[in-house]
């Protein structure tokens, strides 16, 4: 097998996703992706032509954000025809899944040049926005598996392993204050690209969402976010969402209720765009690789708890490299909700210092599809800051899923 070298990462500045007051509420979300593209060819010199596709990852692929948004992309930053553009979703774990794709057409040796990305405006095509429900609105799979919402999922994990509402706080609290050193410090500097309106006026230059000064004292004083949904009886149902958890775990006496707006991820726009190339290619013209991909992996967990699978995920793609987590230097796990990289921690033994150690999406916000692409501009970043090896990114992903990468500094 061939290697898949990243010769670049770009991402915008995360915009709160609340329509009209977040800055990048009032940009097109194809003008974002498109931003990301742009930056990548004037950073790299690279010909567009030479891009064989663009893959990019998006959850709500309705409205503003359907018609093959990758595509729609390629055409709205004025590339030449020949760059092609595929969509995919794999929920949360689509921008990291379109890297990873990206890559595994590079290393079979059917491409040279290609970008893998993400993309998602959710302040213009919210959660929900395509009308799928939980489930696809079949009543057989919900007879098989009784879906919840990840909201539940997450309060399910944190009853089942202990993780009390002090724990995620804390937590929490340790992500904001991470996040706005890394803001102080510039460490976002080198992937971030400004987004600029249609008149080239910038709107946004660097994450509006994180909190600075959030503490664990001032988040225990939010109300948990899932306690009306867990009591609350879908229709068709005659079971409330907490009785359909308690039902496929019936060793819990109820669901704690721990998370709320404060320890769980942030609603956000945003996108990203990694720039991947075969080793022949990126020689040919010049292109200094910054890392290699060393293994990439899915793995499945039960959907009703849905959010624990970065853990088989992790475990599998360290076999697939021949490694342990003591061969790896950082680590990037999605925060969705504080219980996930709190649980994937102590299943994995990862040292909690060398984990999301410039704050996560609870302080910098999660824009689904685009996520993933982020995570790996970030470990690289931090990789290289720190003149380390070796990074892991992985993600808790809707309907029982996990998806890891590994990446190796080319120094």
């Amino acid at each position: 097998m061939g290697e898949a070298f990243i010769i670049d990462a770009v991402r915008t500045p995360r915009g709160k996703g609340k329509k009209e007051t977040g800055a990048l509420s009032g940009i097109h979300p194809q003008e974002l992706l498109a931003q990301c593209l742009n930056a990548l060819r004037d950073r790299n010199g690279i010909d567009p032509r030479d891009v064989e596709d663009v893959v990019a990852g998006c959850v709500m692929a309705t409205g503003e954000q359907g018609a093959c948004i990758a595509r729609m992309s390629v055409l709205a930053a004025g590339w030449p025809h020949d760059a092609t553009g595929v969509t995919l979703n794999r929920f949360c774990g689509s921008g990291q899944q379109a890297v990873n794709f990206a890559a595994m057409g590079v290393m079979a040796g059917q491409q040279d040049l290609v970008i893998g990305g993400g993309v998602e405006s959710m302040s213009r095509c919210p959660m929900g926005a395509d009308g799928a429900g939980l489930d696809g609105h079949n009543p057989h799979l919900t007879e098989l598996h009784p879906l919840v919402p990840q909201g539940i999922s997450a309060d399910l994990i944190a009853t089942l392993e202990g993780f009390s509402r002090e724990d995620c706080d804390r937590f929490a609290a340790r992500s904001q204050e991470r996040a706005a050193i890394a803001q102080k410090e510039g460490r976002f500097d080198r992937s971030l690209v400004p987004v600029r309106d249609r008149s080239g006026k910038i709107v946004l230059e660097r994450d509006e969402h994180p909190r600075a000064g959030t503490t664990a004292e001032s988040l225990g004083k939010l109300p948990a976010s899932f306690e009306g949904m867990g009591a609350y009886v879908p229709k068709g149902d005659t079971r409330s969402f907490d009785a359909r958890a308690k039902e496929r775990y019936p060793q819990i006496s109820g669901v704690r209720h721990v998370h709320h707006a404060g320890n769980s991820s942030g609603i956000v726009d945003g996108a990203s765009a990694v720039l991947l190339a075969s080793p022949a290619y990126a020689k040919a013209h010049g292109l200094r690789p910054r890392a290699r991909i060393v293994a990439t992996a899915t793995a499945g967990d039960e959907p009703v708890i849905m959010l624990t699978a970065p853990v088989p995920a992790t475990k599998r793609c360290l076999a697939k490299a021949g490694m342990t987590m003591k061969d790896i230097d950082l680590v990037e796990i999605n925060e969705a909700f504080a219980a996930i990289p709190l649980k994937v921690m102590r299943d994995l033994g990862m040292d909690p210092e060398r984990v999301n150690v410039n704050g996560g999406a609870i302080a910098l916000g999660h824009p689904l599809g685009a996520t993933g692409g982020m995570l790996i501009g970030t470990v690289l970043d931090e990789l290289e800051r720190r003149d380390l090896g070796i990074g892991l990114v992985t993600m808790c992903i809707g309907g029982g899923m996990g998806i890891t990468t590994i990446v190796e500094r080319i120094r």
